[in-house]
């Protein structure tokens, strides 16, 4: 699996402050893309699949729903989308000030990433997704 589409994204701020990693000096710009640039994560995409990739994946998942649904149709490879800590952190915030029902809020986010062609979903609502599958309430 390659980390073909990799946007510079402020969704990454509650995993970076989590794990006490934010960037010692600038920024992760250099290396990673611009969020206004969806040919630069086609061109990315297409060099790792170039390189031998079976599965591509691009990150974050919610704000980047047409590169999702771009490089599925372009490239017709499995198709992996990391819905990161900001996006969790969203929902479950907004969940827990009574602002939105938290589950029905995660399962359409979720739903919407699956239909916008991934094939896999990398979440920090996998456990709870899980459960309310189990349940029938999914």
């Amino acid at each position: 699996m390659a980390y073909a589409a990799k946007f510079a994204s402020v969704f990454y701020g509650p995993f970076r402050e989590a794990a006490e990693s934010p960037p010692q000096f600038g920024d992760r710009r250099s290396y990673q893309m611009d969020p206004a640039n969806a040919l630069e994560a086609m061109r990315e995409v297409a060099l790792d699949v170039d390189e031998g990739a079976d599965i591509v994946m691009v990150k974050p998942a919610l704000p980047y729903l047409d590169v999702v649904a771009r490089v599925k149709a372009d490239f017709g490879l499995p198709v992996a989308a990391y819905s990161v800590s900001g996006e969790y952190a969203m929902i479950r915030a907004a969940g827990q000030l009574g602002w939105l029902d938290e589950e029905r809020a995660m399962l359409e986010a979720l739903t919407g990433i699956r239909r916008a062609g991934a094939d896999i979903i990398i979440t920090y609502f996998a456990k709870d997704a899980a459960r309310l599958l189990e349940q029938g309430r999914a």
